[in-house]
């Protein structure tokens, strides 16, 4: 594997002055040759000349973040990040800009079945930024592309490892816990990624629906799922109640209740407390029994 390493160079702005200042050099011993009518002198300092002209070639910009991949005749040699005009080894011809910023990613929204097989439409954002320039460019054919498709991918298993919806809390689901399914889609995405060079900075879940297909008949199932749960939670509370109501009567030693009485009372504190509609008081005038 191909990592990034600092690449030879040299600040730009002091080799301007030193190439200006070679070239007016072996300008000024050309033009002394021809005065002195010295061939061999001519021809060096000519030569001496064009090397000097060819030295210009290594010099090269480099942008607030982004690096600069030089390569000697294919061989990779290194990185530059350092800002400005810098110098190099003017025979490295190819010289790969790979921006470092950080950069948004949505992908399209995915028709896929979740953990309990019902087709559901979702869509991700990525944010993300290469951090080794040398993996980004070399180990993978198209880091952009790789992103789009290894996101999306990610992002499919992990709709198909969790309900859509779920009103247990001892599992995830895909809509009650937006935060912690990020998180999951950030890790699949990053352990994808990570060959390429690329740091996954945030994901988060930017839609989320049932497909058009069972959108009513799955809103009608969670308009019943909700209702059974919160049956359930008045249910517990009643029975906690009423258990409350006996324990307090039974300490007080104030009222003795046998256990069809205790049943009775049971019986109407339930409908009392379940009931949908207001419970109406009866008076009784005779006897308790």
């Amino acid at each position: 594997m191909i990592t990034e390493k600092k690449a030879f160079t040299v600040n730009g702005y002091g080799m301007v002055a030193v190439l200006l200042l070679l070239q007016l050099v072996s300008a000024g011993m050309v033009v002394r040759g021809v005065v002195m009518v010295d061939s061999a002198a001519i021809v060096g300092w000519i030569l001496a000349s064009l090397v000097v002209a060819f030295c210009w070639h290594g010099l090269f910009l480099v942008a607030p973040n982004q690096g600069k991949v030089l390569q000697l005749f294919g061989k990779y040699v290194g990185t530059e990040h350092v800002t400005g005009l810098r110098w190099t080894n003017p025979l490295i011809f190819t010289r790969i800009p790979i921006s470092l910023r950080v950069r948004n990613f949505e992908s399209g929204k995915l028709k896929v079945n979740d953990a309990n097989g019902n087709p559901i439409e979702i869509a991700a954002v990525v944010v993300w930024k290469v951090v080794d320039s040398a993996e980004a460019y070399f180990e993978v054919d198209d880091y952009e592309s790789f992103v789009t498709i290894q996101s999306e991918a990610a992002l499919r298993n992990v709709a198909n490892e969790y309900p859509y919806d779920n009103h247990s809390d001892e599992v995830l689901s895909l809509r009650g816990d937006p935060a912690g399914i990020a998180g999951k889609i950030r890790e699949q995405v990053q352990e994808r990624l990570g060959k390429a060079g690329i740091e996954v900075i945030e994901t988060r879940i930017s839609h989320l629906a049932y497909a058009p297909e069972i959108a009513q008949a799955m809103l009608r199932k969670q308009q019943a799922s909700a209702v059974l749960a919160a049956r359930r939670l008045i249910v517990r509370g009643a029975v906690e109640m009423v258990t409350d109501a006996i324990r307090s009567l039974a300490e007080s030693q104030e009222l003795e209740l046998d256990e069809e009485r205790k049943a009775n009372m049971v019986s109407n504190l339930l409908v009392v407390i379940c009931g949908e509609q207001q419970a109406q008081p009866v008076i009784n005038s005779g006897s308790l029994y």
